[in-house]
């Protein structure tokens, strides 16, 4: 089983910045992707930005160049640097991670339980 703990959500006038974290932990299996996904109220979950275990990273065309994904040397924390917020960045942020149990060849998805992060104009 994976244990994702999120933080750094909050509130944040436009054009400010935040950093959202997401820890994994748990055993048995390798982390492959990781990524953030936002659901807006009464819209979809959309993708933000996902960061695979060799570092490759895509973003959604509304955040590219304002947003940055990275994850630790242990890859077991997958961070998103959010600058120039706008209030239609405003969301519950959901963290998730891909993985590999050693004893599979399936991959699995799990999700945090989200961060709200609100944007002022």
């Amino acid at each position: 089983q994976v244990q994702l703990v999120e933080s750094g959500g909050g509130l944040v006038q436009a054009g400010g910045s935040l950093r959202l974290s997401c820890a994994a932990s748990g055993s048995n299996f390798n982390i492959n992707d990781m990524g953030w996904f936002r659901q807006a109220p009464g819209k979809q979950r959309e993708l933000v930005a996902r960061i695979t275990s060799g570092g490759s990273t895509n973003y959604a065309n509304s955040v590219k160049g304002r947003f940055t994904i990275s994850r630790d040397n242990a890859k077991t924390t997958v961070y998103l640097q959010m600058n120039s917020l706008k209030p239609e960045d405003t969301a519950v942020y959901y963290c998730n991670v891909r993985v590999a149990y050693y004893y599979s060849n399936n991959n699995y998805d799990y999700w945090g339980r989200g961060t709200q992060v609100t944007v002022s104009s």
